[in-house]
């Protein structure tokens, strides 16, 4: 990277937040910058998922961070979305693996797996020894997964599983898959299933040419025919309240991602226009063209963060609903998109060579 991340507080943010807190933050931080920073351009370059970085994030308690028990760290709903604030801040494909592992896998499993099933897989999940990913979006249906295909059937003590799953992160390197279907027994209600990915009949293909979270492993599932014991049924599942509880979980997390990624811009930007000197050799951040662009993102940045950790504050009283994390992710994500837009005009052609993170960031959030 050209230029080192010096942190984005106009207003004082960090004393809105507890030495806990901040403590998250500046160890994912930390971590962050020497770990991610230094590879992340080849990783992008090359289509490349950092594996070398799954134990190190176990380590630091990231996998179902705000879980209690089985290993995990137990942090509050803020202290998890700093992290991904700042794993997204890295790259949003880092980010995405994380929430997926965290949000998607682990959390089912935690709120509607049995007991047997939460200690199979939740303590080894939580070091990082076995990986998953969630078998929701479709070929035919993504915004609308109550459309799905997949079917599963029951046989005897077993469950046979038969559908396609679309745009899985992590698919191809999983142990196992959270894969919703719905049962024919059941008048096609929607249940969970975890479904070992050695299992005969599963496979997984990665997605190749994305221009998009290339950092990330991106899969498509087919299940042929896949026998599962009846115990590998989510029993707690029932209907498509049961994914969509999920994605809030993951919904959550991007909304601080959001976050992370207009930082990211914002500060490059910044630092490169009081370096950049045109006319009269002045810096371009002398003039107002640039600066109503440095102004518009530091206002929105601002009004973000202060969004967001309301609702991680209403999310740790049990009070934020699906319409205050919709509501966050929804201008989170549009400001670090702008942001993105517009720290690249700054920047120029310099904007689009990856010695800079724009491209790359505005590439993720679309």
């Amino acid at each position: 990277m050209a230029l080192k991340f010096r942190g984005v507080d106009f207003i004082g943010f960090d004393a809105l937040l507890s030495d806990e807190e901040r403590l998250v933050r500046d160890t994912s931080r930390k971590f962050i910058e020497d770990n991610l920073i230094p590879i992340i351009e080849e990783c992008n370059r090359a289509g490349r998922f950092p594996r070398e970085l799954v134990k190190p994030m176990a380590e630091l308690g990231f996998y179902g961070a705000s879980l209690k028990g089985y290993g995990c760290a137990g942090m509050s709903n803020v202290e998890y979305g700093l992290v991904m604030q700042e794993l997204e801040r890295g790259d949003s494909g880092v980010r995405s693996f994380v929430s997926v592992q965290s949000a998607l896998v682990m959390y089912p499993i935690y709120a509607f797996g049995s007991d047997e099933q939460k200690q199979t897989w939740l303590p080894a999940m939580q070091k990082g020894e076995k990986l998953g990913c969630f078998g929701l979006t479709e070929p035919d249906f993504g915004s609308n997964p109550g459309g799905m295909r997949t079917r599963a059937r029951k046989v005897g003590k077993e469950y046979v599983l038969n559908g396609e799953k679309m745009w899985i992160t992590s698919g191809s390197i999983a142990d196992v898959a959270v894969i919703w279907a719905k049962v024919e027994d059941e008048d096609n209600k929607v249940r969970g299933f975890l479904v070992e990915t050695d299992r005969p009949g599963f496979r997984a293909e990665d997605i190749h040419g994305k221009w998009s979270l290339r950092a990330s492993v991106t899969s498509g599932l087919s299940m042929q025919d896949v026998r599962i014991p009846e115990s590998n049924l989510l029993p707690k599942t029932g209907g498509l309240k049961s994914p969509l509880m999920c994605l809030n979980q993951a919904r959550y997390g991007i909304a601080w991602g959001g976050i992370g990624a207009a930082m990211a811009c914002y500060d490059c930007a910044l630092q490169y226009a009081q370096l950049r000197k045109q006319f009269h050799d002045k810096p371009i951040a002398s003039h107002q063209l640039v600066q109503e662009k440095l102004t518009w993102m530091i206002n929105e940045i601002t009004k973000g963060q202060l969004l967001v950790l309301q609702v991680g504050r209403l999310k740790d009283q049990d009070k934020a609903g699906a319409q205050h994390i919709s509501m966050a992710k929804r201008n989170n994500v549009w400001m670090a998109l702008e942001c993105a837009r517009m720290s690249r005009d700054i920047l120029g052609a310099n904007g689009v060579a990856d010695e800079y993170p724009l491209m790359r960031h505005m590439m993720n959030l679309e």
